[in-house]
């Protein structure tokens, strides 16, 4: 009789065990535009660290930010890596998600460059600066203009995308240009060419964050938290092995291994410690502090109509769940 009961009660634990051993992984659409700061989500989906929090991850490109912001606000999209002050702009409209952690912060990978007689921001006034006002090249630039103490109606400026802003000064076409690697090295291919400065000189301005949709992390919370949790193990590898991980982010953004070493030179990979610092609102430009210094910006500018809900838009939830 006390076999019976045994293999019985064995039974019922495996049972219940099936229907967990057999659950389905959480299947998440995450977009991202080009840049090897969201390279290490390809990392950890080639270690197998999605799939270890129980997750199905589909990694697409969407390089176009009107197309990737209607994606994340209708749903079409589950989670999003961008940069922290263009997110404040899509949540402020409107777009219901919420910043999960912290994924990097452009460290030298971005810079403005000019000619010979620009040799401090002061003289770029009468100058003609080409840009992309639509991304965060426009953060950054009127960041350091307002340093300066330069009114943006002091300088002409161009709108265009960063690439084409960057060859069109090596062209000889622009005074100035708001750029990235590898246009900020091209810039000596012209004559009197230099970096005038570069993101290094302003910490924690361009800063990517990993969102998500409100309404999938209240379905799915622990989705959330592995999300994050895989995002800190694969910063974690990828420190132990970066010619490895460089290998893996060429493969599957289009790049050689040489050119993503040189472009996450410019780049600081923000892990578990990194983000537990910059989610600590007791330290000096804490998460929420840029975030709030980005709406103020946009507001100024007209592009929000109120004051940012920062608490709204930022949570300390998730990676506090994933150190426990």
């Amino acid at each position: 009789m006390k076999r019976l009961i045994f293999a019985l009660a064995v039974l019922l634990c495996l049972a219940l065990a099936a229907p967990m051993a057999g659950a389905a992984p959480t299947h998440v659409k995450v977009a991202f535009a080009t840049w090897v700061g969201y390279g290490p989500l390809y990392i950890a989906q080639d270690k197998g660290l999605f799939a270890k929090y129980g997750l199905d991850v589909e990694l697409m490109i969407i390089d176009d930010e009107s197309q990737y912001a209607a994606a994340m606000a209708s749903g079409n999209i589950d989670a999003l890596g961008n940069v922290l002050d263009r997110e404040v702009i899509h949540y402020a409209k409107g777009t219901p998600e919420t910043v999960l952690f912290a994924m990097d912060e452009s460290s030298g990978g971005d810079g403005i460059i000019a000619t010979a007689d620009i040799k401090s921001l002061s003289d770029l006034k009468g100058k003609n600066v080409g840009l992309d006002k639509s991304s965060t090249s426009y953060f950054f630039f009127l960041t350091a203009l307002e340093k300066a103490g330069v009114p943006e109606d002091s300088l002409t400026i161009y709108e265009m995308g960063a690439s084409d802003a960057g060859a069109a000064f090596v062209a000889g076409k622009l005074d100035a240009a708001v750029s990235w690697e590898p246009w900020l090295s091209k810039a000596s291919e012209r004559e009197g060419g230099h970096l005038l400065v570069s993101s290094k000189e302003f910490p924690r301005t361009i800063v990517d964050v990993f969102v998500m949709r409100k309404g999938f992390t209240a379905e799915h919370p622990e989705a959330a938290t592995g999300m994050t949790q895989a995002w800190f193990e694969a910063i974690a590898w990828y420190r132990g092995n970066p010619a490895e991980g460089n290998a893996i982010m060429a493969r599957h953004l289009g790049e050689s291994p040489e050119d993503i070493a040189d472009m996450a030179s410019g780049v600081t990979f923000l892990g578990a410690q990194d983000n537990q610092g910059f989610f600590d609102r007791g330290t000096a430009n804490n998460i929420y502090d840029v975030a709030a210094r980005a709406g103020k910006f946009w507001k100024s500018k007209g592009i929000l109509k109120k004051d940012l809900d920062v608490d709204g838009l930022i949570t300390s939830q998730y990676i506090k769940a994933a150190a426990d």
